[in-house]
């Protein structure tokens, strides 16, 4: 679950949602290898694993929303491992890249990202270098099976990382109105105005490319773990229309 404070309450993003909108933009990417359809595939269902966990998402000792990138290491590992088999049952190489995502979490996305990782990681580093190894060994494999290079995996992988980035950049920070400018690895992102930026270089195909964001609003309040389970059940689905411009 992606937590953001928005003041009097917490925005909640559930990462199948966040990857919906990761997909959205993939839909609109300009630069598409050979087998782009599986990238989108692997951008939509890339965190599918975290459904389980967010059927009933935590507060912490501060009442705070758990936050993904604070999600006990043990537990996320097992359910990324059951969303890769169950990616793969739907298209192979989609697989091999949501493989390469969970690993490259570890990793912070194969060196590309180095502000990435885990808080906890490090508490368990045997349990990650062992998941991160079993992964790896069957990349190979993987793409035999599916009949790519290791150029294209490697281009595939990184655009799943920009879609997954590009996705992260709205559901993390406040869009409530115009704002500086800022950084996501290369591309500069200039608030406009209300869920709406501008953004150089420019990967999209058309001039202007409108997506929806779905998110939950929770108040802030000293929540015990079962009642903020209701609120949170309970939370009315607001639709966010996200538009990107050159």
């Amino acid at each position: 679950m992606i937590v953001r404070d928005a003041g009097d309450s917490w925005q909640l993003v559930l990462q199948t949602d966040h990857a919906d909108l990761a997909a959205g933009f993939g839909a609109a990417w300009a630069d598409r290898g050979p087998r782009h359809d599986s990238v989108v595939v692997a951008t939509r269902r890339h965190d599918d694993g975290w459904a389980t966990w967010e059927r009933s998402p935590l507060v912490d000792e501060a009442s705070r929303p758990v936050q993904f990138l604070d999600v006990h290491v043990p537990a996320h590992l097992a359910f990324y491992r059951a969303g890769i088999a169950a990616i793969t049952d739907e298209d192979h190489y989609a697989g091999l890249l949501v493989s390469m995502h969970g690993a490259g979490i570890y990793r912070q996305r194969y060196g590309t990202d180095p502000a990435l990782g885990l808080t906890r990681a490090p508490e368990v580093q045997e349990l990650v270098d062992a998941f991160v190894a079993e992964q790896e060994a069957a990349y190979p494999e993987r793409m035999a099976a599916v009949g790519v290079s290791d150029e294209l995996r490697w281009e595939d992988y990184h655009r799943l990382q920009w879609l997954d980035r590009f996705s992260l950049a709205f559901c993390m920070r406040d869009w409530d109105a115009a704002g500086e400018p800022f950084d996501v690895g290369s591309y500069r992102f200039e608030p406009l105005g209300p869920w709406r930026a501008r953004v150089t270089p420019y990967p999209f195909a058309e001039p202007s490319v409108a997506v929806t964001l779905l998110r939950r609003r929770v108040p802030k309040e000293q929540w015990t773990q079962a009642a903020f389970r209701e609120a949170f059940a309970s939370a009315p689905v607001e639709a966010v229309d996200v538009v990107v411009e050159a």
